[in-house]
Protein backbone atom coordinates (compact mmCIF):
# COMPACT_ATOMS: atom_id res chain seq x y z
CA UNK A 1 0.00 0.00 0.00
CA UNK A 2 1.33 3.44 -0.34
CA UNK A 3 0.24 6.90 0.64
CA UNK A 4 -0.65 9.71 -1.85
CA UNK A 5 0.05 12.88 -0.54
CA UNK A 6 -2.29 15.78 -2.17
CA UNK A 7 -1.02 19.38 -1.95
CA UNK A 8 -1.64 21.67 -4.87
CA UNK A 9 -2.76 18.71 -6.85
CA UNK A 10 -6.06 18.67 -5.92
CA UNK A 11 -8.00 16.43 -8.83
CA UNK A 12 -7.17 12.85 -10.02
CA UNK A 13 -7.24 13.13 -13.68
CA UNK A 14 -3.48 14.27 -14.67
CA UNK A 15 -2.43 13.82 -11.54
CA UNK A 16 1.66 12.47 -12.58
CA UNK A 17 2.21 11.45 -8.90
CA UNK A 18 -1.49 9.83 -8.27
CA UNK A 19 -0.31 7.99 -11.70
CA UNK A 20 3.62 6.92 -10.38
CA UNK A 21 1.97 5.69 -7.05
CA UNK A 22 -0.50 3.66 -8.78
CA UNK A 23 1.83 1.84 -11.14
CA UNK A 24 4.11 1.06 -8.22
CA UNK A 25 1.56 -0.33 -6.09
CA UNK A 26 0.77 -4.44 -6.27
CA UNK A 27 -2.60 -5.75 -7.49
CA UNK A 28 -3.64 -6.12 -3.94
CA UNK A 29 -2.23 -3.07 -2.38
CA UNK A 30 -4.02 0.30 -3.05
CA UNK A 31 -3.23 3.82 -2.88
CA UNK A 32 -4.70 5.81 0.21
CA UNK A 33 -5.62 9.78 -1.05
CA UNK A 34 -4.27 12.05 1.49
CA UNK A 35 -4.37 15.36 2.52
CA UNK A 36 -2.87 17.37 5.31
CA UNK A 37 -4.04 20.90 6.77
CA UNK A 38 -0.34 22.76 7.65
CA UNK A 39 -0.58 25.11 10.07
CA UNK A 40 2.69 26.22 9.06
CA UNK A 41 1.09 26.75 5.33
CA UNK A 42 -2.31 27.88 6.95
CA UNK A 43 -0.74 30.95 8.23
CA UNK A 44 0.37 32.25 4.28
CA UNK A 45 -3.27 32.28 3.62
CA UNK A 46 -5.93 34.36 2.93
CA UNK A 47 -9.66 33.85 2.87
CA UNK A 48 -10.09 34.00 -0.70
CA UNK A 49 -7.57 30.75 -1.27
CA UNK A 50 -8.73 29.18 1.76
CA UNK A 51 -12.54 29.57 0.57
CA UNK A 52 -11.29 27.75 -3.21
CA UNK A 53 -9.24 24.97 -1.47
CA UNK A 54 -12.04 23.99 0.70
CA UNK A 55 -14.84 23.57 -1.88
CA UNK A 56 -11.95 22.01 -4.56
CA UNK A 57 -11.05 19.72 -1.69
CA UNK A 58 -14.79 18.85 -1.49
CA UNK A 59 -14.97 18.15 -5.35
CA UNK A 60 -11.60 16.02 -4.77
CA UNK A 61 -13.46 13.57 -2.19
CA UNK A 62 -16.54 13.38 -4.21
CA UNK A 63 -14.08 12.29 -7.42
CA UNK A 64 -12.39 9.83 -5.11
CA UNK A 65 -16.09 8.26 -3.59
CA UNK A 66 -17.71 7.86 -6.83
CA UNK A 67 -14.49 5.45 -7.30
CA UNK A 68 -15.43 3.67 -3.99
CA UNK A 69 -12.78 5.35 -1.69
CA UNK A 70 -12.23 8.48 0.31
CA UNK A 71 -9.88 10.77 0.74
CA UNK A 72 -7.91 10.73 4.25
CA UNK A 73 -7.75 14.35 6.24
CA UNK A 74 -5.89 15.25 8.63
CA UNK A 75 -4.42 18.34 10.25
CA UNK A 76 -0.70 18.99 11.66
CA UNK A 77 3.09 18.83 11.04
CA UNK A 78 3.76 16.70 7.84
CA UNK A 79 6.94 15.61 9.10
CA UNK A 80 4.79 14.22 12.15
CA UNK A 81 1.67 13.20 10.21
CA UNK A 82 2.54 11.26 7.48
CA UNK A 83 4.94 8.71 9.05
CA UNK A 84 1.61 8.39 11.13
CA UNK A 85 -0.51 7.65 8.36
CA UNK A 86 1.97 5.79 7.35
CA UNK A 87 1.87 2.85 10.10
CA UNK A 88 -1.61 2.85 10.56
CA UNK A 89 -2.19 1.91 6.95
CA UNK A 90 1.13 -0.32 6.82
CA UNK A 91 2.32 1.69 3.48
CA UNK A 92 5.25 0.82 2.39
CA UNK A 93 5.82 4.55 0.47
CA UNK A 94 4.45 8.07 0.33
CA UNK A 95 4.04 9.57 -2.94
CA UNK A 96 3.88 13.16 -3.93
CA UNK A 97 4.65 15.65 -6.35
CA UNK A 98 7.16 18.39 -5.96
CA UNK A 99 6.21 22.27 -5.02
CA UNK A 100 8.67 24.71 -5.70
CA UNK A 101 8.57 27.63 -2.70
CA UNK A 102 11.48 28.16 -0.18
CA UNK A 103 8.66 27.41 2.46
CA UNK A 104 7.48 24.37 0.83
CA UNK A 105 10.77 22.89 -0.05
CA UNK A 106 11.75 23.07 3.94
CA UNK A 107 8.54 21.31 4.32
CA UNK A 108 9.26 18.29 2.09
CA UNK A 109 12.76 18.02 3.61
CA UNK A 110 11.67 17.53 7.26
CA UNK A 111 9.10 15.31 5.83
CA UNK A 112 11.81 13.10 3.41
CA UNK A 113 13.87 13.23 6.46
CA UNK A 114 11.01 11.93 9.26
CA UNK A 115 9.80 9.08 6.70
CA UNK A 116 12.99 8.14 6.49
CA UNK A 117 13.57 7.75 10.41
CA UNK A 118 10.65 6.04 10.18
CA UNK A 119 11.46 3.60 7.39
CA UNK A 120 8.93 4.52 4.95
CA UNK A 121 10.11 5.14 0.80
CA UNK A 122 9.10 8.25 -0.41
CA UNK A 123 9.23 8.92 -4.05
CA UNK A 124 8.53 12.48 -5.89
CA UNK A 125 7.49 13.81 -9.29
CA UNK A 126 7.13 17.13 -11.24
CA UNK A 127 3.63 17.65 -12.56
CA UNK A 128 2.74 21.32 -11.78
CA UNK A 129 5.01 22.49 -14.43
CA UNK A 130 5.91 20.29 -18.15
CA UNK A 131 9.47 21.11 -17.31
CA UNK A 132 10.70 20.56 -14.10
CA UNK A 133 13.04 23.71 -12.90
CA UNK A 134 16.65 23.70 -14.11
CA UNK A 135 16.05 21.93 -17.23
CA UNK A 136 15.76 24.85 -19.58
CA UNK A 137 19.07 26.41 -19.23
CA UNK A 138 21.44 28.56 -20.76
CA UNK A 139 24.22 27.03 -23.02
CA UNK A 140 26.17 27.80 -19.54
CA UNK A 141 23.74 25.56 -17.82
CA UNK A 142 22.29 29.22 -15.54
CA UNK A 143 18.44 29.67 -15.86
CA UNK A 144 17.38 31.93 -17.36
CA UNK A 145 16.65 35.74 -16.42
CA UNK A 146 14.84 36.75 -20.10
CA UNK A 147 11.66 35.16 -20.86
CA UNK A 148 11.93 35.33 -24.63
CA UNK A 149 14.95 32.84 -24.74
CA UNK A 150 13.44 30.58 -22.10
CA UNK A 151 10.03 30.57 -23.84
CA UNK A 152 11.48 29.26 -27.13
CA UNK A 153 12.69 26.18 -25.69
CA UNK A 154 10.04 25.66 -23.37
CA UNK A 155 7.88 25.86 -27.03
CA UNK A 156 10.19 23.68 -29.11
CA UNK A 157 10.27 20.57 -26.30
CA UNK A 158 7.90 17.92 -26.24
CA UNK A 159 4.98 17.68 -23.96
CA UNK A 160 3.82 14.36 -21.70
CA UNK A 161 0.53 13.38 -22.80
CA UNK A 162 -2.07 13.64 -19.70
CA UNK A 163 -1.71 10.74 -17.28
CA UNK A 164 -5.67 8.29 -16.88
CA UNK A 165 -7.09 8.96 -13.48
CA UNK A 166 -6.67 5.90 -11.39
CA UNK A 167 -9.65 3.42 -11.44
CA UNK A 168 -11.59 2.01 -8.63
CA UNK A 169 -9.74 -0.87 -7.67
CA UNK A 170 -6.64 1.01 -7.75
CA UNK A 171 -7.65 2.99 -4.53
CA UNK A 172 -8.27 1.80 -1.10
CA UNK A 173 -12.03 1.21 -0.47
CA UNK A 174 -13.65 3.39 1.03
CA UNK A 175 -14.63 1.03 4.44
CA UNK A 176 -11.10 1.49 5.43
CA UNK A 177 -10.32 4.95 5.43
CA UNK A 178 -11.40 6.99 8.38
CA UNK A 179 -13.39 9.24 6.20
CA UNK A 180 -13.04 12.43 8.84
CA UNK A 181 -15.16 15.58 7.77
CA UNK A 182 -13.21 18.46 5.94
CA UNK A 183 -12.99 21.74 8.39
CA UNK A 184 -14.79 24.63 7.92
CA UNK A 185 -13.02 27.84 6.84
CA UNK A 186 -13.87 29.06 10.59
CA UNK A 187 -11.90 25.64 12.04
CA UNK A 188 -9.03 26.78 10.06
CA UNK A 189 -9.55 30.39 11.44
CA UNK A 190 -10.62 32.38 8.64
CA UNK A 191 -13.79 33.84 7.81
CA UNK A 192 -15.63 33.62 4.42
CA UNK A 193 -14.37 35.71 2.15
CA UNK A 194 -16.16 39.22 0.96
CA UNK A 195 -15.69 37.84 -2.93
CA UNK A 196 -17.76 35.85 -4.62
CA UNK A 197 -14.72 32.96 -5.91
CA UNK A 198 -15.55 31.12 -8.46
CA UNK A 199 -16.31 27.70 -8.71
CA UNK A 200 -13.44 24.79 -7.67
CA UNK A 201 -12.99 21.64 -8.94
CA UNK A 202 -12.43 19.75 -12.08
CA UNK A 203 -15.09 19.66 -13.54
CA UNK A 204 -15.83 23.28 -13.07
CA UNK A 205 -12.09 24.02 -14.81
CA UNK A 206 -13.09 21.49 -17.34
CA UNK A 207 -15.97 23.85 -18.11
CA UNK A 208 -13.96 27.04 -18.23
CA UNK A 209 -10.93 25.16 -20.49
CA UNK A 210 -13.85 24.34 -23.20
CA UNK A 211 -15.67 27.52 -22.79
CA UNK A 212 -12.13 28.94 -23.67
CA UNK A 213 -11.59 26.90 -26.46
CA UNK A 214 -14.79 26.72 -28.24
CA UNK A 215 -13.93 31.02 -28.89
CA UNK A 216 -12.06 32.98 -27.00
CA UNK A 217 -8.70 31.12 -27.69
CA UNK A 218 -9.16 31.97 -31.70
CA UNK A 219 -9.22 35.95 -30.82
CA UNK A 220 -6.47 35.82 -27.87
CA UNK A 221 -3.94 37.48 -29.49
CA UNK A 222 -5.69 40.17 -30.32
CA UNK A 223 -8.36 40.70 -27.55
CA UNK A 224 -6.61 39.55 -24.26
CA UNK A 225 -5.52 42.88 -23.02
CA UNK A 226 -9.02 44.28 -23.04
CA UNK A 227 -11.08 43.44 -19.77
CA UNK A 228 -14.45 43.85 -21.28
CA UNK A 229 -13.92 41.60 -24.05
CA UNK A 230 -13.68 38.39 -22.01
CA UNK A 231 -11.10 36.77 -23.85
CA UNK A 232 -8.82 35.15 -21.07
CA UNK A 233 -9.38 31.13 -20.16
CA UNK A 234 -9.86 32.55 -16.05
CA UNK A 235 -7.97 29.36 -15.51
CA UNK A 236 -5.25 31.15 -13.14
CA UNK A 237 -7.29 29.68 -9.84
CA UNK A 238 -7.57 26.31 -11.29
CA UNK A 239 -3.68 25.84 -12.42
CA UNK A 240 -2.48 27.47 -9.10
CA UNK A 241 -4.51 24.76 -7.15
CA UNK A 242 -3.78 21.93 -9.62
CA UNK A 243 -7.67 21.30 -10.29
CA UNK A 244 -6.73 20.60 -13.60
CA UNK A 245 -3.43 19.13 -15.02
CA UNK A 246 -1.01 21.42 -17.25
CA UNK A 247 -0.61 18.43 -19.39
CA UNK A 248 -4.40 18.04 -20.10
CA UNK A 249 -4.67 21.79 -20.80
CA UNK A 250 -1.81 21.78 -23.23
CA UNK A 251 -3.70 19.02 -24.94
CA UNK A 252 -6.65 21.69 -25.29
CA UNK A 253 -4.36 23.63 -26.84
CA UNK A 254 -3.34 21.11 -29.76
CA UNK A 255 -6.41 20.38 -30.66
CA UNK A 256 -7.20 24.34 -30.81
CA UNK A 257 -4.05 24.60 -33.18
CA UNK A 258 -5.49 22.13 -35.77
CA UNK A 259 -8.69 24.01 -35.54
CA UNK A 260 -6.93 27.25 -35.79
CA UNK A 261 -4.45 25.69 -38.44
CA UNK A 262 -7.84 24.93 -40.22
CA UNK A 263 -9.09 28.24 -40.19
CA UNK A 264 -6.29 30.32 -41.19
CA UNK A 265 -6.37 28.03 -44.26
CA UNK A 266 -2.96 29.17 -45.50
CA UNK A 267 -2.92 32.60 -44.69
CA UNK A 268 -0.38 34.60 -42.33
CA UNK A 269 0.29 32.54 -39.67
CA UNK A 270 1.96 35.38 -37.79
CA UNK A 271 -1.80 36.59 -36.97
CA UNK A 272 -4.68 35.20 -36.48
CA UNK A 273 -6.05 31.83 -34.63
CA UNK A 274 -3.00 30.18 -35.04
CA UNK A 275 -1.00 33.29 -33.18
CA UNK A 276 -3.79 33.76 -30.73
CA UNK A 277 -3.14 29.98 -29.67
CA UNK A 278 0.35 30.25 -29.57
CA UNK A 279 0.12 33.35 -27.73
CA UNK A 280 -2.17 31.42 -25.07
CA UNK A 281 1.07 28.91 -24.77
CA UNK A 282 3.75 31.57 -23.97
CA UNK A 283 1.20 32.74 -21.19
CA UNK A 284 1.84 28.85 -19.80
CA UNK A 285 5.36 29.14 -20.31
CA UNK A 286 5.53 32.29 -18.49
CA UNK A 287 3.82 30.37 -15.33
CA UNK A 288 6.92 28.14 -15.46
CA UNK A 289 9.82 30.77 -16.14
CA UNK A 290 8.34 32.63 -12.98
CA UNK A 291 8.14 29.21 -10.91
CA UNK A 292 12.11 28.38 -12.25
CA UNK A 293 13.29 32.07 -11.27
CA UNK A 294 11.49 31.44 -7.29
CA UNK A 295 13.10 28.07 -7.66
CA UNK A 296 16.77 29.03 -8.27
CA UNK A 297 16.48 32.61 -6.29
CA UNK A 298 13.70 31.29 -3.31
CA UNK A 299 14.50 34.84 -2.03
CA UNK A 300 12.97 36.94 -4.35
CA UNK A 301 9.59 36.79 -2.48
CA UNK A 302 10.50 39.74 -0.07
CA UNK A 303 13.65 40.34 -1.80
CA UNK A 304 14.53 42.21 -5.09
CA UNK A 305 15.98 40.56 -7.84
CA UNK A 306 17.57 43.16 -9.27
CA UNK A 307 20.63 44.90 -7.75
CA UNK A 308 20.49 48.90 -7.75
CA UNK A 309 23.72 50.60 -6.40
CA UNK A 310 21.56 52.52 -3.90
CA UNK A 311 18.33 51.71 -1.98
CA UNK A 312 15.32 52.45 -3.69
CA UNK A 313 13.27 55.53 -1.77
CA UNK A 314 10.19 54.13 -1.97
CA UNK A 315 7.70 56.63 -0.15
CA UNK A 316 6.76 55.36 3.29
CA UNK A 317 5.49 58.76 5.79
CA UNK A 318 1.95 59.46 6.87
CA UNK A 319 0.94 60.53 2.94
CA UNK A 320 1.94 57.58 1.70
CA UNK A 321 -0.28 55.40 3.60
CA UNK A 322 -3.25 57.26 2.77
CA UNK A 323 -2.38 56.97 -0.63
CA UNK A 324 -2.07 53.06 -0.28
CA UNK A 325 -5.38 52.96 1.81
CA UNK A 326 -6.82 54.74 -1.11
CA UNK A 327 -5.22 52.44 -3.93
CA UNK A 328 -6.76 49.43 -2.22
CA UNK A 329 -10.16 50.19 -1.44
CA UNK A 330 -10.41 51.75 -5.40
CA UNK A 331 -9.92 54.98 -4.40
CA UNK A 332 -7.52 56.69 -6.65
CA UNK A 333 -9.72 59.22 -9.18
CA UNK A 334 -8.30 57.22 -11.75
CA UNK A 335 -10.64 55.13 -13.13
CA UNK A 336 -9.04 51.82 -14.68
CA UNK A 337 -6.70 51.39 -11.41
CA UNK A 338 -9.98 52.12 -9.14
CA UNK A 339 -11.71 49.79 -11.58
CA UNK A 340 -9.33 46.76 -11.33
CA UNK A 341 -9.12 46.99 -7.36
CA UNK A 342 -12.55 47.01 -6.53
CA UNK A 343 -12.98 43.80 -9.63
CA UNK A 344 -10.28 42.03 -7.01
CA UNK A 345 -12.92 43.01 -3.94
CA UNK A 346 -15.69 41.53 -5.50
CA UNK A 347 -13.94 37.96 -7.16
CA UNK A 348 -10.77 37.87 -5.73
CA UNK A 349 -9.70 37.99 -9.03
CA UNK A 350 -8.14 40.70 -11.61
CA UNK A 351 -7.97 40.73 -14.92
CA UNK A 352 -4.11 40.06 -15.95
CA UNK A 353 -3.72 43.91 -17.83
CA UNK A 354 -5.60 45.48 -15.57
CA UNK A 355 -2.68 43.83 -12.83
CA UNK A 356 -0.30 45.42 -14.90
CA UNK A 357 -1.90 49.10 -14.79
CA UNK A 358 -2.44 48.63 -10.94
CA UNK A 359 1.03 47.45 -9.86
CA UNK A 360 2.63 50.27 -12.46
CA UNK A 361 0.47 53.25 -10.18
CA UNK A 362 1.04 51.83 -7.07
CA UNK A 363 5.03 51.37 -8.03
CA UNK A 364 5.28 54.58 -10.57
CA UNK A 365 3.08 56.94 -9.57
CA UNK A 366 2.48 56.71 -5.96
CA UNK A 367 6.09 55.42 -5.30
CA UNK A 368 5.33 52.85 -2.78
CA UNK A 369 7.13 49.70 -2.33
CA UNK A 370 5.89 46.68 -4.74
CA UNK A 371 5.62 44.53 -1.33
CA UNK A 372 3.12 46.85 -0.11
CA UNK A 373 0.97 45.44 -3.48
CA UNK A 374 1.79 41.76 -3.53
CA UNK A 375 0.87 41.44 0.25
CA UNK A 376 -2.88 43.00 -1.12
CA UNK A 377 -2.59 40.48 -3.90
CA UNK A 378 -1.85 37.78 -1.31
CA UNK A 379 -4.78 38.69 0.82
CA UNK A 380 -7.50 38.85 -1.93
CA UNK A 381 -6.48 36.68 -5.05
CA UNK A 382 -7.72 33.50 -5.03
CA UNK A 383 -4.95 32.82 -7.54
CA UNK A 384 -2.29 33.74 -6.10
CA UNK A 385 1.01 32.04 -6.37
CA UNK A 386 4.35 33.29 -5.15
CA UNK A 387 6.26 32.84 -8.16
CA UNK A 388 3.69 34.64 -10.62
CA UNK A 389 2.37 37.00 -8.43
CA UNK A 390 6.14 38.22 -7.00
CA UNK A 391 7.72 37.92 -10.62
CA UNK A 392 4.78 40.54 -12.02
CA UNK A 393 4.89 42.56 -9.34
CA UNK A 394 8.77 42.89 -10.00
CA UNK A 395 8.31 43.61 -13.23
CA UNK A 396 6.40 45.95 -12.69
CA UNK A 397 8.37 47.76 -10.11
CA UNK A 398 11.68 47.45 -12.42
CA UNK A 399 12.92 45.24 -9.71
CA UNK A 400 12.54 41.93 -11.38
CA UNK A 401 13.97 39.45 -14.00
CA UNK A 402 12.86 40.57 -17.82
CA UNK A 403 11.41 44.02 -15.94
CA UNK A 404 9.64 47.04 -17.30
CA UNK A 405 12.68 49.84 -17.78
CA UNK A 406 12.22 52.05 -15.23
CA UNK A 407 12.14 54.93 -17.19
CA UNK A 408 8.96 52.62 -19.20
CA UNK A 409 5.93 53.98 -16.54
CA UNK A 410 2.47 53.39 -17.96
CA UNK A 411 0.12 56.47 -18.22
CA UNK A 412 -3.07 55.13 -16.58
CA UNK A 413 -5.36 57.20 -18.21
CA UNK A 414 -3.86 56.55 -21.91
CA UNK A 415 -3.86 52.80 -20.48
CA UNK A 416 -7.80 52.52 -19.71
CA UNK A 417 -8.80 54.77 -22.77
CA UNK A 418 -6.45 52.37 -25.20
CA UNK A 419 -7.59 49.15 -23.14
CA UNK A 420 -11.23 50.02 -22.19
CA UNK A 421 -12.39 52.47 -24.91
CA UNK A 422 -15.96 52.59 -23.99
CA UNK A 423 -15.39 52.39 -20.41
CA UNK A 424 -17.39 49.10 -20.40
CA UNK A 425 -15.17 47.74 -17.71
CA UNK A 426 -14.46 50.63 -16.08
CA UNK A 427 -18.17 51.15 -15.52
CA UNK A 428 -19.47 47.17 -14.34
CA UNK A 429 -16.91 47.94 -11.34
CA UNK A 430 -17.50 51.71 -11.03
CA UNK A 431 -21.40 52.34 -11.10
CA UNK A 432 -20.13 56.10 -9.99
CA UNK A 433 -19.17 56.09 -13.07
CA UNK A 434 -21.83 54.41 -14.97
CA UNK A 435 -23.95 57.56 -16.59
CA UNK A 436 -20.92 59.16 -17.22
CA UNK A 437 -19.31 59.10 -21.05
CA UNK A 438 -16.23 57.49 -21.58
CA UNK A 439 -14.80 60.28 -23.06
CA UNK A 440 -14.93 62.10 -19.48
CA UNK A 441 -14.22 59.14 -18.01
CA UNK A 442 -11.25 58.50 -19.81
CA UNK A 443 -9.93 62.64 -19.12
CA UNK A 444 -11.41 62.85 -15.25
CA UNK A 445 -7.65 64.08 -14.07
CA UNK A 446 -8.36 67.00 -16.42
CA UNK A 447 -11.99 67.38 -15.78
CA UNK A 448 -12.04 70.27 -13.34
CA UNK A 449 -13.61 69.97 -9.62
CA UNK A 450 -16.63 71.25 -10.80
CA UNK A 451 -17.23 69.34 -13.67
CA UNK A 452 -16.40 66.48 -11.67
CA UNK A 453 -18.81 67.28 -9.06
CA UNK A 454 -21.61 67.76 -11.68
CA UNK A 455 -20.71 64.00 -13.15
CA UNK A 456 -20.49 61.58 -10.62
CA UNK A 457 -19.95 63.41 -7.04
CA UNK A 458 -19.48 60.51 -5.14
CA UNK A 459 -16.48 59.51 -6.90
CA UNK A 460 -12.96 61.01 -6.05
CA UNK A 461 -10.63 63.47 -7.59
CA UNK A 462 -7.31 61.95 -8.65
CA UNK A 463 -5.03 61.55 -5.43
CA UNK A 464 -2.03 62.52 -7.41
CA UNK A 465 -0.88 63.92 -10.63
CA UNK A 466 0.57 61.26 -12.86
CA UNK A 467 2.82 63.90 -15.13
CA UNK A 468 4.67 65.17 -11.40
CA UNK A 469 4.64 61.66 -9.96
CA UNK A 470 6.24 60.45 -13.51
CA UNK A 471 9.04 62.59 -13.34
CA UNK A 472 9.39 61.97 -9.29
CA UNK A 473 9.67 58.46 -10.17
CA UNK A 474 12.40 58.86 -12.84
CA UNK A 475 14.23 60.64 -10.30
CA UNK A 476 14.02 58.07 -7.72
CA UNK A 477 15.50 55.05 -10.04
CA UNK A 478 18.36 57.33 -11.56
CA UNK A 479 19.10 58.33 -7.94
CA UNK A 480 19.23 54.43 -6.74
CA UNK A 481 21.50 53.87 -10.42
CA UNK A 482 23.67 56.24 -9.15
CA UNK A 483 23.10 57.97 -12.33
CA UNK A 484 22.66 61.86 -13.13
CA UNK A 485 19.47 63.02 -14.52
CA UNK A 486 18.72 62.24 -17.92
CA UNK A 487 16.11 62.67 -20.73
CA UNK A 488 14.08 59.31 -20.38
CA UNK A 489 11.10 58.57 -22.66
CA UNK A 490 7.55 57.34 -21.90
CA UNK A 491 5.33 54.33 -22.61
Amino acid sequence: MRLFWHRRDLRVADNRGLAAAVEATDDDRAVVPVFVFDDDVLAHGAPPRIRFMLDALAELRADYRERGSDLVVARGDPAEVLPDLADEFDADAVVWNEDYSGLARKRDARVRMALDDAGVARETRHDAVHHEPGTITTNQGDPYAVFTYFWKKWRDREKADPFDAPAGGDLVAADAVAGESLPSIADLGFEEPAADVQAAGTEAARERLAAFCEDAVYRYDAARDYPAKEATSRLSTDLKWGTIGVREVYAATEEAMAEAEAMDDGGDEDDGPVASVEEFRSQLAWREFYTQVLWANPEVATENYKDYERDIEWRSDEAAMEHLAAWTEGKTGYPIVDAGMRQLREEAYMHNRVRMIVASFLTKDLLLDWRHGYEHFKQHLADHDTANDNGGWQWAASTGTDAQPYFRIFNPMTQGERYDPDAKYISEYIPELASVSPDNVHSWHELSVGRRRQLAPKYPDPIVDHSEMRERALSMFKRARGEEEEEASAD
